[in-house]
């Protein structure tokens, strides 16, 4: 790391830190204005009756949809369906990795697939709170 980069960090830090702030405050924000959003369709006798009836012809569809799943061919659909993604999710796994190792070594961010066609490597980053139990298992 040369001196421009440990010049940077600290304030990129304080910036990430800056954003963590500024986005709890604002889910403070958000979920006391849907409180109160909410309220004002509690409150409201039309909105009352609607969701009552909505309700009601949900639970009509989900009754006819159970019905519907029970039988041989949707269950075998259902269970093919239910298969094909989860090889699909194994294949992006795979490719991520295939992917981040291929730009690793190439140093491209890059590549160009079977049908001509240009695609760059891009990643997304985020923050994920760890959790007591894997820093309890980490010591």
């Amino acid at each position: 790391m040369d001196n421009n980069d440990g010049a940077l960090l600290p304030k990129i830090e304080e910036m990430i830190k800056t954003h963590l702030t500024q986005i709890d405050e604002l889910q403070v924000q958000i979920a006391e204005r849907k409180d109160m959003l909410d309220d004002i369709f509690v409150n409201d006798e039309t909105y009352k009756e609607h969701d009552k009836l909505a309700k009601e012809a949900s639970r009509i569809k989900s009754n006819t949809k159970k019905e519907i799943m029970k039988r041989s061919d949707a269950a075998e659909l259902a269970a093919k369906l239910t298969s094909l993604k989860s090889e699909q999710k194994e294949l992006k796994t795979g490719l991520s990795d295939y992917l981040r190792e291929y730009q690793r070594l190439s140093g491209s961010n890059e590549i160009e697939g079977d049908d001509g066609e240009i695609r760059e490597i891009v990643y997304t980053a985020k923050l994920v709170k760890r959790s007591n139990k894997f820093l309890e298992y980490k010591r």
